[in-house]
């Protein structure tokens, strides 16, 4: 891949919100610096994600100094929720299967979000992502953890194969809904100049000075068919992934990462794979965690 590139990068600093596309992003080992540190949960305290709520889409939040965030909701003014202080109320969340150690955000932040969606949220933080909620094992060496993602601390895309799979569903039954943006697939990294589904067979990357392990194949869910500037929703990518990238269960488009090491990725940095792993190995990699 002489030509590969990053080409763009993306956080999403509240789970399920808007994405927000940024020059360059420091790499944690549990993902980019400001990536879902925080979650809405509902009364039970469990996550609260688009997948129930695609209206989330249009909430945008910016990050601001210290790990605060501004908030616009939709037919509200702006406002600013400060990371909570030590004297905050803890709670254990719950993110799919795991329970994790949070701290109650901002009430006044919460309402406005509830308001909008119709339904009682809170917003929480996560306060030591070092510590606090390990990826699953059967991918990660121990020790290793992951913010509010749904379960890596990244996920990587690649043009060539949004581009396969547009050609794809331009020749399907809802031709009509392509072609599909990246934003449908909330990346954090986005690299250019590979062939199509050349990432199934990734194993170790480098991207500019940071190295990253591929821990296993993305699988997709209903969050792709929203419109993120809209909120609406269709059939595709999920019509066309089933046909054409099903691996046993899982509607596959992307693949999860873990940092080897930490630093700072820029768009335009080069892409370099440093290992692939045996094509019989691909297929396993798509098991859900």
């Amino acid at each position: 891949m002489p030509n590969a590139e990053l080409t763009s990068l993306h956080v999403y600093p509240v789970k399920g919100t808007r994405g927000l596309t940024l020059p360059e992003a420091a790499v944690e080992p549990w993902g980019l610096a400001g990536d879902r540190r925080w979650m809405l949960v509902d009364a039970e305290d469990r996550c609260v994600t688009q997948r129930g709520f695609p209206a989330l889409a249009l909430i945008s939040v910016t990050p601001l100094p210290g790990g605060g965030l501004m908030l616009a909701v939709p037919g509200q003014d702006p406002c600013e929720v400060p990371v909570p202080g030590p004297g905050a109320p803890a709670a254990t969340v719950e993110i799919w299967k795991d329970k994790v150690r949070a701290v109650l955000g901002d009430a006044a932040a919460s309402a406005r979000v509830s308001s909008f969606l119709g339904r009682e949220v809170r917003l929480v933080h996560l306060a030591d992502p070092a510590r606090d909620r390990l990826v699953d094992q059967e991918f990660a060496a121990p020790g290793e953890t992951v913010g509010f993602a749904d379960g890596y601390p990244l996920l990587v895309t690649t043009t060539g194969s949004l581009d396969a799979l547009n050609a794809l569903i331009a020749e399907g039954d809802h031709a009509a809904e392509g072609p599909l943006p990246m934003e449908r697939f909330r990346p954090n990294l986005v690299v250019s100049g590979t062939g199509a589904w050349d990432e199934d067979s990734w194993a170790r990357i480098a991207v500019g000075e940071v190295t990253f392990k591929v821990a296993k194949m993305c699988g997709r869910c209903v969050v792709t068919t929203t419109d993120q500037r809209t909120a609406e929703r269709g059939k595709e990518p999920l019509r066309t992934l089933s046909r054409h990238r099903r691996f046993g269960s899982q509607l596959v488009f992307g693949q999860n990462l873990i940092p080897e090491s930490t630093g700072t990725v820029r768009a335009g940095d080069p892409v370099t794979v440093l290992a692939r792993r045996p094509v019989a190995a691909v297929s396993a990699t798509a098991r859900t965690r």
